[in-house]
């Protein structure tokens, strides 16, 4: 059975996609970009402030689901330019400490809003 995930504590969906899906026993979390949800804006700044607040807001739809960042299982990061891929990796990797998830992360050409950074991740059901 898919059930839709939703929470006012990350963006809102700017397309046909939910912010995430749980399916037997999985959390499917659509990629984040750095948009702060309760401005509806892309945050300001640089590759740590924008990779700061998609973590918030994955976090926030990983709470929403009833899981956290310690049952995240696979996760993808899309950056405009792998050259901001170490100062990223700083602020993703405080969030897994201990048994990192498997990860994907790739360079491309542009990424919505322009923005540097979107993670999106699989996780389990806490």
């Amino acid at each position: 059975m898919k059930k839709v995930i939703s929470t006012t504590n990350a963006p809102g969906a700017i397309g046909p996609y939910s912010q995430a899906i749980e399916a037997n026993g999985m959390i499917f979390i659509s990629g984040q970009v750095p948009i702060d949800p309760a401005t509806g804006k892309v945050v300001e700044g640089d590759i740590t402030a924008q990779t700061e607040q998609v973590m918030k807001n994955l976090e926030a739809i990983l709470k929403a689901a009833g899981s956290s960042f310690s049952q995240v299982v696979k996760s993808t990061c899309l950056l405009s330019d792998m050259a901001n891929f170490a100062a990223m990796n700083v602020v993703y990797g405080s969030r897994f400490a201990e048994n990192p998830p498997a990860r994907a992360a790739f360079a491309v050409k542009t990424l919505p809003l322009n923005v540097l950074v979107e993670i999106e991740m699989i996780a389990l059901k806490a």
